[in-house]
């Protein structure tokens, strides 16, 4: 199989990347724009591999985005490029209407023309539980929730879920859709909560705490949600929406209290002294309360569950990010831990 992977030098992608090329053989073409959150030590594992493929490419780039794909010509395309972090969005939503909504539209049209020269498309888009807005206390969200979203981000996330369900309808492209809840796990950009708690921790910051803390995330480990995309690569059905979660819903106030467990643990740190570092701040605007997927139906229909329990997830994670200080330094370096998303507070 050859794929195309947009956003491959990313938090997901890579680790799509990764699985392709190590674990199935396929051959792979990693396009990334490499922006702040884009870095080519996520692939170091494949990038000396003759069935790993690089190209630096913007995918707002439409002539750039077809002359990359048309030449590799991939049996499947999985797209993961997206402007992700919601306190980015409230500062400068443009970026992500340009890349999630216009990069989209750029790659559904590729795929088309890639509908014929190859035995088979098939075509994956990755998005989030954030575009079906916020749950109260009970349910949890399903491929027919509708669309609510409250932020930039998941506003121009839902627009791209529904150029790719109209590409289906309209032109017959071959796309299926995957809405995931919150991920975690090695190589996330430290911008994003759980990096960001741990290494915050490590250094004796302040671990700021959004409002009161008491948000509800259902938590997957990224090496799952690869496997559940692996299963609707293979078998999804063409214009079906699959929703891809753990069921494991925790507040953001208990997660930053068992990271700050496992940071003592693994560095003889003294619990009481880093879970003083807790700082509550003003909350994020329209901040949504509460996600929880239902994976019913990736379950049943696509034989897929989680594999990894959260303790042990959470345990290795903690280990990775405290053993890989390089990485650490460059992804800081990037960005040093400065609270976004304040300019409508």
């Amino acid at each position: 199989m050859r794929v195309a992977v947009t956003g491959g030098a990313g938090f997901i992608g890579s680790a799509v990347v990764r699985h392709l090329v190590c674990d199935r053989g396929a051959e792979v073409l990693t396009i990334d724009k490499l922006t702040y959150a884009g870095n080519r030590a996520n692939l170091v594992q494949v990038e000396a591999s003759p069935l790993h493929n690089f190209s630096q490419t913007d995918i707002c780039d439409a002539a750039a985005l077809r002359s990359a794909l048309l030449d590799f010509q991939p049996d499947a395309i999985i797209h993961l490029a997206a402007e992700s972090h919601v306190d980015r969005s409230i500062d400068g939503p443009g970026a992500f209407i340009s890349t999630n909504v216009v990069g989209t539209y750029n790659l559904l049209q590729v795929a088309r023309e890639l509908v014929g020269k190859v035995s088979e498309l098939r075509f994956v888009h990755v998005s989030t539980d954030e575009v079906y807005g916020a749950l109260g206390a009970d349910g949890a969200f399903t491929e027919g929730s509708a669309y609510r979203p409250n932020s930039p981000y998941s506003a121009s996330k839902a627009a791209s879920d529904h150029l790719a369900r109209a590409w289906f309808a309209t032109y017959d492209l071959p796309v299926m859709v995957t809405n995931c809840s919150n991920n975690y796990g090695p190589y996330q950009f430290p911008e994003k909560m759980i990096p960001l708690t741990i290494l915050n921790a490590h250094a004796r910051r302040p671990l700021t705490i959004y409002g009161d803390g008491l948000q509800v995330r259902d938590w997957l480990h990224v090496d799952d949600h690869v496997t559940g995309l692996m299963r609707v690569l293979d078998d999804g059905r063409p214009g079906q929406v699959y929703n891809i979660g753990a069921s494991c819903e925790m507040t953001n106030l208990a997660l930053v209290d068992r990271l700050i467990s496992e940071v003592a643990a693994q560095t003889n740190a003294d619990a009481g002294e880093l879970a003083r570092l807790k700082t509550h701040v003003p909350d994020r605007p329209a901040h949504d309360r509460r996600y929880a997927i239902d994976a019913t139906k990736v379950r049943r229909e696509l034989n897929w569950a989680p594999r990894r329990g959260f303790d042990s997830g959470l345990r290795e994670t903690v280990a990775w990010y405290l053993a890989n200080g390089a990485w650490c330094a460059r992804a800081t370096g990037v960005y040093a831990g400065k609270r976004l998303g304040l300019r409508s507070i």
